[in-house]
């Protein structure tokens, strides 16, 4: 039965790390993975590339019912093109982040997130995986760190990839992103009453896994 398929889940704000995590954790477990944050960056690529405003609430719903995508060690295909690089785009981001405050669209999806819920188990990050798609999920991590440290992120990771970018306009990007996140009428950013609160500010990505790691094992013991 599906409900007997342990599921950790990781939530917390856009640059948090909780996608790398999420990818480590299914590699060290052996488990399938879900990006949920992804499916709505997939959507609103898959809606630029097929002309569909991000306004046509519609036609947003039978793009989010058809959507052909798959996870495989921290890459994103869709309709069987790799698309990882072009859907962490800020602009991209950005469009997300609309699609993904409306409730039609974030009901068409949710089918989609739970039939990723396959034996042996399921590492799922996003924003509402503990509060709302899979709440009775054995471990339920919230990985938080300042705006500040998560932009100087991103900066680090753009301008590795030789790309320009303004630090400040990360910064507010992220502040704005937080805010709409946080106050969206459906599915508000927020730990699950019995999640797990983790500042990664100060800690690096190793220290936040074995951390887990140990908790998910106690949890499973």
């Amino acid at each position: 039965m599906t409900s007997v398929i342990p599921v950790i889940t990781v939530d917390g704000p856009s640059g948090s790390g909780k996608g790398t995590l999420a990818v480590r954790l299914a590699q060290h477990f052996g488990w399938h993975q879900l990006d949920s944050g992804a499916l709505y960056r997939i959507l609103a690529e898959k809606a630029r590339i097929d002309n569909v405003d991000l306004g046509d609430v519609p036609a947003l719903v039978v793009l989010a019912e058809v959507l052909e995508v798959r996870f495989d060690e921290g890459l994103v295909w869709l309709d069987n093109r790799d698309v990882t690089d072009e859907i962490r785009s800020e602009t991209v981001g950005a469009a997300a982040s609309k699609v993904a405050a409306l409730g039609p669209v974030r009901e068409a999806i949710v089918g989609l997130q739970h039939s990723f819920r396959q034996a042996p188990g399921l590492v799922a990050d996003g924003r509402d995986m503990g509060t709302v798609i899979f709440p009775d999920a054995v471990v339920k991590i919230f990985l938080e760190a300042s705006a500040r440290v998560r932009a100087e992120r991103r900066y680090n990771q753009l301008k590795n990839n030789g790309l320009g970018v303004s630090l400040r306009a990360l910064l507010e990007t992220i502040e704005q992103r937080d805010e709409r996140d946080r106050e969206r009428a459906v599915s508000p950013l927020r730990p699950a009453s019995d999640a797990v609160v983790i500042d990664s500010s100060s800690m690096s990505i190793d220290e936040v896994f074995k951390h887990v790691v140990a908790l998910v094992a106690e949890r499973l013991a």
